[in-house]
């Protein structure tokens, strides 16, 4: 074989044509004295670009450099250049983005103003009724989940990312729980208007006042796991879409995104089920069949959420985020406090002491 192959050089020699050769190294053939335009090599030698450069050279050939671009580029049609991919993010410079944080501001404007009407009324029966420290902390609680979607808008970081999640998850908790606190106080102040001490007891101790932070503390609890696991950061997926360079948080540990959710939905259908079994006491604690329906309207967008979520791509999956926060907490404000809200400012002949006794009464006869 090694003398074939000097034959064969030879000849090619003669009229000078460039040779490249893998294989075992010859020592006949590495003279570059008897056999200048042969080349033996393999992958790893440097050999093979000399070869290639006498190919180039010998048949007047032109080299063109094929590379792929880099993951935030594209390249053409003509496959010439790289272009740098369009990012896609829900901003407050685009419609919808701006949209979303208009409705945002405008449910944080409106439940300051209800918390005004309240602070002002404070001493009235319509406010005082069903535990007023509660409907406080209700409306307090509503502001940061309004503004809390604001933090889903604009280009993410690692902080917006950390406190999505966080106060998603805090901050739902908090509403939840005293919407099932507030209905389990007009449980108890029905029950301790029958003989018998215990339901009186227990509404002097403030039983269901420390419904919320036992509830709270949970989620907090697995929040901060879920922050010492995997805590979230920011993606881009340069995959998805050949031409669209997608930015957006990732939620870290997927196990716990979902216990929160999960949590959310329990605190959700218990106080549900709660309200719904109340909902037919007096008119003087009527305030269950409120909370009935703002927790269907919360429980409803919860379900919801999770396939609607998995469906959506690019920014419209932090769309369908935005939106269930607003969605559940306008249901909130506007079943429970728009009625409140009607009657202290249209109808005051109705938030008195006087004709909450004779509702009641009515509804005896």
């Amino acid at each position: 074989m090694p003398t074939f192959s000097a034959q064969v050089g030879t000849l090619l020699e003669l009229y000078k044509s460039p040779q490249v050769m893998y294989g075992p190294f010859d020592p006949i053939l590495s003279d570059k004295d008897q056999f200048p335009s042969v080349y033996q090599m393999d992958t790893k030698d440097s050999s093979l670009a000399h070869g290639i450069i006498w190919f180039l050279l010998h048949f007047d050939w032109t080299c063109k450099a094929v590379y792929q671009c880099p993951a935030q580029e594209y390249s053409n049609s003509e496959r010439t250049q790289c272009l740098p991919k369009h990012v896609t993010l829900l901003a407050f410079k685009n419609a919808l983005g701006t949209t979303m944080a208009c409705m945002a501001l405008c449910f944080f404007v409106l439940t300051a103003v209800i918390l005004g009407i309240f602070v002002k009324h404070q001493d009235s029966p319509i406010v005082k009724a069903n535990n007023q420290a509660l409907s406080f902390i209700l409306l307090i609680s509503l502001l940061p989940r309004f503004l809390c979607s604001l933090l889903f808008i604009s280009h993410p970081n690692t902080v917006t990312c950390v406190l999505q999640q966080v106060a998603f998850g805090l901050v739902f908790t908090v509403a939840v729980s005293t919407v099932l606190d507030e209905t389990i106080t007009v449980i108890l102040a029905f029950k301790a208007m029958k003989p018998g001490r215990t339901m009186r007891c227990l509404l002097l101790l403030g039983a269901s006042n420390s419904v919320t932070p036992i509830c709270s503390l949970i989620q907090m609890v697995i929040c901060g796991i879920g922050l010492g696991i995997s805590p979230p950061f920011v993606e881009i997926d340069s995959h998805s879409e050949p031409r669209i360079l997608i930015i957006m948080c990732n939620k870290g540990s997927v196990t716990v995104f979902y216990c929160v959710l999960d949590y959310l939905g329990f605190l959700a259908l218990g106080s549900f089920t709660v309200a719904f079994l109340a909902r037919k006491l007096p008119d003087t604690f009527n305030e269950a069949k409120f909370l009935t329906f703002s927790m269907l309207v919360f429980y409803s967008v919860c379900v919801t959420f999770v396939p609607i979520y998995h469906s959506t791509k690019e920014k419209f999956t932090v769309v369908v985020e935005v939106f269930s926060i607003l969605a559940s907490s306008a249901g909130l404000l506007g079943y429970i406090f728009a009625p409140k809200c009607y009657i202290i400012l249209l109808r005051p002949d109705m938030n008195s002491w006087k004709a909450l006794k004779n509702r009641r009464g009515s509804n005896k006869a």
